[in-house]
């Protein structure tokens, strides 16, 4: 018997009640009155994130520029696939990912906003992802018309349909910047990822 066996068996000879697992039909996932305001709430909130709501005639290379970065002290390093915004890297024309660890400012599209946690669910669209993780700064740009109430309709969503794994099959929930207080309790920001996410909200409607 191996030592993970014989802990189970220890537990199991411990073990003085036990329970049937709940019936997860009986479980109502949460909704919202309005999904999307519920979104932007918890973008700021719950996330952390800046959020810049913007139309959709207005020009995404020009908010990149004068409300993303307008106020750095140098030029920063932009990075995305996203035609029409003016960057020094592309992830899909880079030779290696390493190319992406100097990134100040990635640019990608978002597919689903979640509004129960603010989560966005980006696929890769890129050749290489590691923009989404090594940018300093991550900017996710959704639509209004991609927002729903909860984690069950983003998944099902996901799960129903190819057009969320479109060139690769990797996509990843994002919601703000990383952020971790393991290390003496102290919070820390962009301990895995970026240490700050813009969500550019283009209202459609």
């Amino acid at each position: 018997m191996s030592s993970k066996e014989q802990i189970f068996s220890a537990l199991r000879q411990h073990t003085r009640e036990t329970y049937d697992m709940p019936d997860l039909a009986q479980l109502k996932p949460v909704t919202y009155a309005d999904p999307v305001a519920e979104f932007k709430n918890k973008t700021t909130t719950t996330a952390g994130a800046k959020l810049i709501e913007i139309s959709e005639g207005d020009d995404l290379n020009a908010v990149i520029r004068d409300r993303v970065v307008g106020g750095w002290p140098a030029n920063p390093v932009i990075a995305t696939n996203i035609i029409g915004i003016d960057a020094q890297l592309n992830p899909d024309t880079v030779a290696t990912a390493q190319e992406l660890e100097r990134v100040d400012v990635g640019v990608v599209r978002g597919d689903i906003g979640v509004a129960e946690n603010a989560c966005i669910w980006v696929p890769q669209t890129m050749k290489e992802r590691a923009i989404c993780f090594a940018s300093e700064h991550l900017v996710i740009v959704i639509d209004d018309n991609h927002i729903v109430n909860n984690m069950h309709e983003a998944y099902d969503l996901i799960s129903r349909s190819s057009h969320y794994f479109v060139d690769y099959q990797f996509g990843t929930f994002i919601s703000g910047p990383s952020k971790t207080a393991d290390i003496e309790g102290a919070l820390v920001y962009g301990a895995q990822a970026a240490r700050a996410v813009t969500v550019v909200f283009v209202n459609r409607k």
